[in-house]
């Protein structure tokens, strides 16, 4: 497994400092990736990416995220196998597509620029949590595999939306107020387990299975 992480700035944020804390999100998830960590930071776009690294497919630096597309136009971090990569990776090669690695990544990167996110996500077959953000559209897009294998939670703070592998990514944002969800609380108590559309801290919740959460800093607000 590995651990990825990420923070968008709200639009109206003018102080770019909170990006610094994607180095401590993406340290708290050091247990789920021991090759590696990497991080994108664009202070301009008030988002950032971390990614902690597993090695699988592909053992070389060449396999390193988060990645950039090959017209540099998609930044990915991503946490998952995507079983047909191989089969994927030749029909692109067929149209005129070149890879540089032999990663599973690089070609859901291909994939997205070749069929768009949408029908790119229907011909992922695997297991996959993933933030993709588009420089073009100024756009950060969060999905999950549809059957929900990988995690990935996502809050909401005055300044930031922040997204992780773990909830214990997401405490090292410093905006992030640990406050606790008595609703959640209470189905814990009661039933031994918390709603997977919930969270047991107050503003946190998992993306669901098969779901894709877009946002641009423009839409989002912290307030």
């Amino acid at each position: 497994m590995c651990g990825i992480a990420g923070i968008l700035l709200a639009s109206d944020s003018a102080d770019t400092r909170p990006l610094r804390a994607i180095e401590q999100m993406t340290a708290a998830l050091r247990h789920r990736g021991p090759d590696g960590e990497a991080f994108w930071v664009n202070c301009e776009s008030g988002v950032a990416f971390g990614h902690r690294r597993l090695a699988i497919v592909d053992l070389s630096e060449a396999g390193r995220q988060p990645m950039h597309s090959e017209s540099g136009r998609y930044v990915i971090t991503f946490n998952g196998e995507i079983y047909n990569f191989r089969d994927l990776r030749r029909e692109l090669e067929s149209t005129g597509h070149h890879f540089r690695s032999a990663s599973d990544t690089e070609v859901m990167l291909a994939a997205v620029e070749s069929w768009g996110l949408e029908k790119a996500l229907t011909r992922f077959a695997g297991m996959f949590a993933l933030g993709l953000w588009d420089l073009k559209t100024r756009t950060l897009h969060l999905a999950r595999d549809r059957m929900g294998k990988k995690p990935l939670y996502v809050a909401s703070t005055r300044d930031a939306l922040v997204f992780a592998s773990e909830l214990k990514a997401i405490n090292r944002f410093p905006g992030f107020c640990q406050e606790l969800d008595v609703d959640a609380a209470a189905a814990m108590l009661s039933k031994g387990w918390v709603p997977d559309d919930s969270c047991i801290w107050r503003g946190v919740f998992k993306l669901p299975p098969g779901s894709v959460l877009s946002v641009t800093a423009a839409e989002f607000s912290g307030e």
